[in-house]
């Protein structure tokens, strides 16, 4: 390993926060995790606890910061739509002050900074698969443009501390992502279908089921944000992250019913608002430029994020938002 660096996590406990963290600190390197808890649970990084190497503050993004760093994954905001829609004010908020204080602080230490944006700038794409050169379908007025807009806004303002500041950043799109700490009630797909499947309870597929997603498995997607941080600095993104297998719905039920042996029954809801009809990333740039592109199929992914699901207690987990569903 290299020299050992200063790296703040901002949304380290989270599910995809709390991965990253547990990678940079078993690189040695000094690890600082920022979270406000408001999806993430501490149980996440409480391993990380006695290790010398890493601490944990509770604070808020949208309210500055100052830390003595060397790099920031800026990964703080809520992610899934029950969570970032019971306070959409708030997730603009996250987004976009979030982004100001960690680009500020990124700009005082000469800090290097990656933005966790999201496959959400491209909304409900008429381009597919989605390049980084497409501009996007988002409804700027709708129920997920708190969390679409905010995270456009958030690589506007990434890319004009570029330019005009001279900060070192990095911009990574990233597309679906499951694996163990996930939490049960996000209302994202997998954790819902794994959850219901395991309880018995009906498999819910919102409108026919035959709209596709690509899901990415944790390990891979962390690997790819290092290799983004770690890449040439001519290369700041916006880079897609994500796995193109493209899925249905209904496949992945179907999929979840097996792994699991469940006999739940799918039963049909409607079509959430603005909920994108074909998701999957075009990952020519990662595999360019960082030599990425996922290893893990969906069918190993899922047994161990079943597995996952199994030996925790859903007791322990937060009582979901009110409208999570």
């Amino acid at each position: 390993m290299g020299s050992i660096k200063r790296i703040l996590v901002t949304g380290g406990a989270g599910f995809l926060g709390s991965h990253l963290c547990d990678r940079l600190v078993g690189m040695g390197h000094d690890v600082i995790c920022v979270d406000n808890f408001f999806t993430s649970q501490k149980t996440n990084v409480a391993h990380l606890l006695g290790c010398g190497n890493f601490e944990l503050i509770r604070h808020d993004v949208i309210h500055p910061l100052w830390l003595e760093v060397d790099e920031i994954y800026n990964l703080a905001c809520p992610a899934a739509p029950g969570h970032y829609q019971f306070n959409p004010i708030k997730t603009m908020k996250t987004s976009v002050m979030g982004a100001i204080n960690v680009l500020g602080m990124a700009r005082r230490c000469r800090a290097k900074v990656l933005q966790a944006s999201t496959s959400e700038v491209y909304g409900d794409p008429e381009v597919h698969p989605q390049p980084e050169s497409y501009r996007g379908a988002v409804n700027p007025i709708g129920p997920r443009a708190c969390y679409d807009e905010g995270k456009r806004a958030a690589e506007t303002l990434f890319m004009d501390y570029h330019r005009h500041n001279g900060v070192n950043i990095r911009i990574v799109r990233i597309f679906n992502t499951y694996g163990p700490r996930m939490h049960p009630f996000d209302g994202r797909v997998v954790s819902n279908f794994i959850r219901q499947a395991l309880a018995g309870e009906p498999i819910t597929i919102f409108g026919s089921g035959n709209q596709t997603r690509s899901f990415c498995y944790r390990d891979d997607l962390v690997e790819g944000i290092i290799r983004m941080m770690n890449g040439p600095d001519d290369f700041v993104g916006p880079v897609n992250l994500g796995n193109p297998g493209e899925f249905t719905i209904r496949q992945l039920a179907d999929l979840t019913l097996e792994l699991t042996g469940s006999t739940s029954q799918l039963v049909e809801k409607p079509l959430p608002v603005d909920d994108p009809e074909r998701r999957r990333p075009d990952i020519a740039l990662a595999k360019q430029h960082l030599g990425w592109e996922p290893t893990v199929p969906l069918r190993a992914g899922l047994e161990k994020t079943i597995e996952w699901f199994r030996s925790v207690n859903l007791g322990d987990f937060r009582a979901p938002t009110p409208n999570w569903q």
